[in-house]
């Protein structure tokens, strides 16, 4: 669709809302959400998609074998009512000291990139954790000619939102929705499992 076609649409949104498109203060509006939607919707743009950096583990001469966190914030967009939900994603992941270790500032953009369309929490957790899983794995030949497939030992992701949906509209709540995505040690030994639990809940305030 071009812009004029958005543009166009934009329009009639807000003369389905009881607004005049022609008023001084709304004229370029239609403009500046279409401008806006480029921005804020671009993770429906493969060719935005962030390229994940990855090292092999040890390469530098440090061999990475424990847990390694990483926190920050998200915006997003409710796919039932097209309004915001935002707040705080906690990631951690334990590299196989075979396999890969993640360029960290990485995990902060693929979460973003997955944010950019509608979404629900759940989807968001496990679409950021199949990315990077996906780039963290690789198939191994070894000396003997068999292969191996290479994946780290467990990777975590919780994320903590805000669901203006809830908020602002409906039950108006003000509350927060956890979601959580486990995989490997992270999922199955209780230890690391509640080491990562436990600093979720520390940073979460």
């Amino acid at each position: 669709m071009i812009k004029e076609e958005k543009e166009k649409l934009v329009r009639q949104m807000l003369i389905a809302i009881g607004e005049n498109p022609e008023r001084p203060g709304i004229k370029g509006t239609p403009e500046r959400i279409v401008r806006m939607w480029d921005e804020i919707f671009r993770g429906y743009d493969e060719t935005k998609k962030p390229k994940v950096t990855t090292f092999m583990n040890g390469e530098d001469g440090v061999d990475v074998d424990s847990m390694i966190h990483d926190k920050g914030t998200f915006h997003s967009h409710c796919e039932h009512h097209w309004i915001p939900f935002f707040g705080n994603y906690y990631f951690a992941y334990i590299p196989n000291p075979k396999g890969k270790i993640l360029g960290l500032s990485k995990v902060g953009r693929v979460v973003d990139f997955y944010a950019a369309k509608l979404q629900i929490q759940e989807r968001l957790v496990s679409d950021v954790v199949k990315e990077i899983e996906a780039a963290l794995t690789f198939e191994k030949i070894n000396k003997d000619g068999s292969k191996e497939i290479i994946k780290p030992l467990g990777i975590a992701l919780t994320i903590e939102a805000e669901h203006l949906c809830k908020t602002m509209r409906g039950v108006k709540k003000k509350g927060q929705m956890r979601s959580t995505k486990l995989t490997g040690v992270l999922k199955d030994d209780i230890k690391s499992r509640q080491e990562f639990l436990n600093w979720v809940n520390k940073n979460d305030r």
